[in-house]
């Protein structure tokens, strides 16, 4: 496979040599170029060897000089250089799958792309993997890769993926442990699948690699449109007790043997177990907080910091109104009511915004769209400034799951909307609106 050349960057080493638009990189230093990884590896010597293919079909040999790891120029038509990868698997558990119809396209489109694990950190299952992407990654050593594990149980990790090839590329892991790359696992666990004792067997695989730096597991989410799926339950309050005993315990012995936790639940297990969420000291380095792996304790963590340092004087009123998911809802209160005591002249109101568009078990932040925002809030007197969190909305953040964007928000609530990230101090000077200041 070779890739056409977009465009050259004006001043770049590619663009002195006389590389142009329409282009195919075929190769360099005799390397074939398939895909990003392959010419963002191969790049970065000093003295480069670029087979190319011109407009006209003719081949030519390039040669540049630049600064060693530095950019050739090229640019490409896609940021891959070429399609994403989709998901083979029909999961039982796949959020996606479980979506109601009629939203945007794009968030149909379910990924399972190697390259991506490396570039943006998504996590893979390897069942869409060839053995050129695994001998690939072990060559250039690129780490961490994150992998979707669910169980390290062929049968049953076929079982719960429909997919034939589930079970048998697990090996795959041990070859990539084997060859020092550094391992992130996911779980998603299921009552009555993989909880209980195949949790304990999959952790004792796992904790056995020498190279797996975090393993964590989170439950399933079931939202309210699973026509025709598999048949699931939420986990309750005693399941997830015992998910959190699990791996508290598994935990506690990859501290004692190597110094490092490694082991963790996500915080939903200790909402749903109605337990106090360990401290931000707990998750050592906080490698899954996308996976919403301490992303609680941080926040109150950096809040309480950034609240014990601030000194500032609230000169005026000032009346805002926060959202946030059920699950949050303590937390976030718990915040604003310090806030509260402390400043004479704030008035904060907190909405936990009940997830109807969802519906089922759905009740945290990062699904809760401007829709059930608007119905919930309609005719509410939300003063200065609605304050919403930015996992509520796309990568690009101007827009929610819903396809309504922040402008939209704003004009139907007729209120000033600001995003607020998961980060304390960044919440407290939204709270009494320092960036406004």
């Amino acid at each position: 496979m070779s890739v056409i050349v977009d465009s050259v960057i004006k001043g770049s080493a590619g663009y002195k040599a006389g590389i142009k638009a329409g282009d195919t990189l075929v190769s360099i230093d005799g390397n074939e170029i398939m895909d990003v990884l392959d010419y963002r590896f191969y790049q970065n010597n000093s003295k480069l060897k670029l087979e190319i293919i011109n407009a006209k079909g003719k081949q030519k040999t390039f040669k540049i000089k630049k600064k060693e790891y530095d950019e050739i120029g090229l640019e490409f038509e896609t940021y891959l250089m070429d399609k994403q990868h989709h998901c083979k698997n029909k999961c039982i558990f796949c959020f996606i799958d479980q979506l109601p119809k009629g939203m945007r396209e794009s968030l149909y489109f379910k990924d399972d792309d190697s390259r991506l694990s490396f570039l943006f950190g998504n996590y893979i299952t390897l069942t869409n993997i060839t053995e050129h992407e695994v001998e690939r990654i072990i060559k250039m050593h690129i780490s961490p890769i994150n992998i979707s594990v669910h169980t390290t149980n062929p049968e049953l990790r076929v079982k719960m993926m429909k997919n034939k090839n589930a079970g048998a590329v697990l090996p795959i892991i041990k070859r990539f442990d084997d060859a020092g790359i550094k391992i992130n696992c996911q779980m998603v666990l299921c009552p009555g699948y993989n909880d209980g004792e195949e949790l304990i067997k999959t952790l004792e695989d796992l904790t056995a690699l020498q190279n797996s730096e975090c393993i964590a597991a989170v439950p399933v989410g079931l939202s309210g449109h699973r026509e025709g799926l598999e048949k699931l339950v939420p986990f309750d309050k005693k399941g997830a007790g015992q998910v959190i005993d699990i791996i508290e315990k598994f935990g506690e012995k990859c501290l004692e043997e190597s110094g490092k936790r490694r082991v963790f639940a996500a915080d939903e297990f200790y909402i749903l177990a109605e337990r106090d969420l360990p401290n931000a000291a707990f998750y050592e380095d906080f490698l899954q907080l996308e996976n919403g792996v301490g992303l609680v304790p941080l926040m109150l963590d950096e809040f309480e910091q950034a609240f014990e340092e601030i000194d500032y004087t609230l000169d005026k009123k000032r009346k805002i109104t926060m959202v946030t998911g059920e699950a949050a809802l303590p937390f976030i209160q718990d915040m604003v009511d310090k806030c509260l005591k402390k400043w004479d002249n704030l008035e904060c109101s907190v909405y936990a915004i009940k997830n109807n568009f969802f519906g089922g078990e759905i009740n945290v932040a990062g699904l809760v769209t401007a829709t059930d925002i608007i119905k919930q809030l309609n005719g509410k007197d939300l003063g200065d400034e609605l304050l919403v969190p930015s996992v509520m909305l796309r990568d690009a953040g101007d827009m929610f799951l819903d396809s309504i964007t922040l402008e939209e928000l704003s004009e139907k609530l007729n209120v000033r909307v600001v995003t607020v990230n998961n980060d304390g101090y960044e919440l407290l000077d939204k709270i009494l609106g320092k960036e406004e200041a």
